[in-house]
């Protein structure tokens, strides 16, 4: 039994050097990435919040803007039978509704405006997500990807821009990259996964390695006989008591990073994966362009709903070359961004799909609630305050870890005795 002990002292040992590096890192940032939006706010209002004494200066400056050809965009024959069609799939109350749900207390600027500035800059292939304002006074954010790459912070009432970073500027960008992906992408996300089974291993032999004998010992911590020993009875029990709280959040951070586990639990549940819909060929292009605006679009997403949910986000692919993506924040969906999908036809505003949250496959429903408990939000201050203490705990045993195996190395050269474990 002594000599198992040994065997899995060694693949705790090891495991932890290779991978521990990883894990400090991951819980390090997580725990700050649980307070880092809040402080990220605080200190760059401008970027979030709306400038009411800028309003007035610059709403006139914004329709000079407006390409002056945009208006002659929509053919004249098509403008009146796009309001005759659109009356009759439209509930009347859904533009109201849209704009409520657009910037709640506020009277917004049209999306199709700032989509017309933005492709202005940007071009048609830019790949462009409208988050738009949740609360009364914050921005309407534009996330861009194209030749350039990152968001634009935009006053909802007049659709002048505030402030722009990229997506590597500000620490909040970097420490999230840095912590959703190593900086490596698709890379980075396949190492977080495997260090993530690491991790899983290190808890069970962990366990195994402190599981005591006597149940009241097992709990004991002597502060008192030296730096070493506390910090050993520190790591051994910190690790049996967190490591449940620590998994959970490596699982559910494993889960979102990488895509296949999802695909992997539909594939298990034998259910169909639900796929975006393509964009139906048409029998021809119509000529000047489609009639339809993006805030027609909006409304037309809104109105597929009785209550009239609010929009978390817009995804608008370049060069309408597939549907627009309308997330919508349903009130009985625990994730705080919308997992609900409505995909409509920019070209026809035919609605192509509707995907509600609890109707897509498991692994994408999962998703729903694996974010927000990863996060915190899920369980609010509470929560929050459990997953930084998890961040934090996790980045200790690793430091703690490293520092016992160096300092019992040293001793061991020094030809000292050991003093614990």
């Amino acid at each position: 039994m002594k000599g198992l002990r040994g065997v899995w002292l060694r693949v705790h040992r090891w495991l932890a050097l290779s991978a521990g590096w990883v894990l400090i890192f991951s819980g390090l940032s997580g725990a700050a990435l649980v307070v880092t939006p809040a402080l990220d706010r605080w200190a760059n209002p401008q970027l979030f919040e709306v400038r009411p004494e800028a309003q007035s200066d610059v709403r006139s400056e914004a329709q000079s803007d407006i390409r002056p050809e945009a208006q002659s965009d929509v053919r004249p024959e098509a403008q009146s039978d796009v309001r005759h069609e659109a009356q009759s799939h439209v509930r009347p109350e859904a533009s109201s509704d849209v704009r409520s749900a657009i910037a709640p207390a506020q009277a917004p600027v049209a999306l199709d405006t700032v989509l017309g500035r933005v492709r202005k800059e940007f071009g048609d292939g830019a790949n462009l997500v409208f988050r738009p304002a949740r609360n009364p006074g914050e921005t309407l954010q534009v996330r861009v990807r194209g030749s350039w790459r990152g968001t634009l912070y935009l006053d909802p009432a007049t659709g002048a821009e505030q402030g722009r970073r990229g997506d590597a500027e500000g620490a909040a960008n970097v420490l999230f990259k840095l912590h959703s992906a190593l900086y490596l992408d698709g890379t980075g996300k396949a190492i977080l996964a495997w260090v993530a089974l690491a991790y899983l291993f290190l808890l069970i032999t962990g366990l195994i390695l402190w599981w005591p004998r006597h149940w009241a010992k097992g709990w004991n911590i002597a502060l008192n006989r030296g730096l070493l020993r506390s910090l050993f009875d520190l790591h051994r029990v910190g690790g049996a008591t967190l490591g449940l709280l620590i998994a959970v959040s490596v699982a559910t951070g494993t889960y979102m990073a990488w895509r296949p586990l999802g695909a992997a639990v539909t594939w298990l549940s034998g259910a169909t994966p639900v796929k975006a819909p393509k964009l139906p060929p048409l029998a021809g292009e119509p000529a000047g362009g489609s009639p339809w605006t993006l805030d027609q679009l909006a409304a037309r997403a809104v109105a597929q709903f009785p209550d009239a949910p609010p929009i978390g986000y817009i995804v608008v692919p370049p060069h309408a070359n597939a549907p627009t993506r309308f997330r919508m924040m349903l009130a009985d969906d625990p994730h705080p961004n919308g997992m609900t999908s409505v995909w409509i036809d920019p070209r026809t505003a035919q609605v192509l799909a509707v995907h509600r949250w609890n109707e897509l496959d498991p692994g994408a429903r999962a998703t729903a609630v694996i974010y927000p408990l990863h996060t915190g939000e899920l369980g609010g201050v509470a929560l929050e305050t459990a997953v930084a203490i998890g961040g934090l705990a996790l980045g200790g045993l690793g430091i703690s870890g490293a520092w016992l195996w160096w300092r019992r190395r040293a001793i061991k050269r020094a030809g000292r005795p050991q003093t614990a474990g």
